[in-house]
């Protein structure tokens, strides 16, 4: 997965860990794929969201971890009977997803693999302009 044990203990305490981990193995990989997938929809169309999940160790970007890891854990908590901490989880998950509307909007400009095609050439959210040549009316 994208997201290890070690991330989790950056935005989380190691006792809160055990205790929202202590939910089934299968609840935290699909908390995981949902916030892969969460975080891919807002950088699918300009980034190579294949490339920033598919990177390991020290090649990931720290703050998509970090926020990934927030977001999983937002997943995770809600999935709780008592949903405890679920204020932190709130504002944590609330936060990145306002990165991620920043990086989508083109106001945070994350380093993060551009998606591009065939030719290398990138390809998303490009702006090409231009204009006709200048009309000159001397009489």
């Amino acid at each position: 997965m994208f997201i290890t044990e070690e991330d989790y203990r950056v935005v989380i305490g190691e006792n809160a860990l055990k205790v929202v981990s202590q939910a089934s193995g299968e609840i935290r990989d699909n908390a995981e794929l949902e916030a892969c997938e969460e975080i891919a929809g807002y950088l699918r169309p300009k980034y190579d969201t294949e490339a920033v999940f598919s990177a390991e160790g020290e090649e990931r970007n720290r703050l998509v971890v970090m926020y990934a890891a927030d977001i999983a854990l937002y997943h995770m908590i809600a999935a709780m009977p008592q949903k405890m901490g679920s204020e932190i989880r709130k504002e944590r998950y609330e936060r990145a997803v306002k990165w991620l509307e920043g990086v989508q909007a083109g106001k945070i400009i994350p380093d993060l693999p551009l998606a591009t095609d065939e030719d290398g050439t990138p390809t998303g959210d490009l702006l090409i302009f231009g204009s006709q040549k200048q009309l000159r009316h001397n009489w």
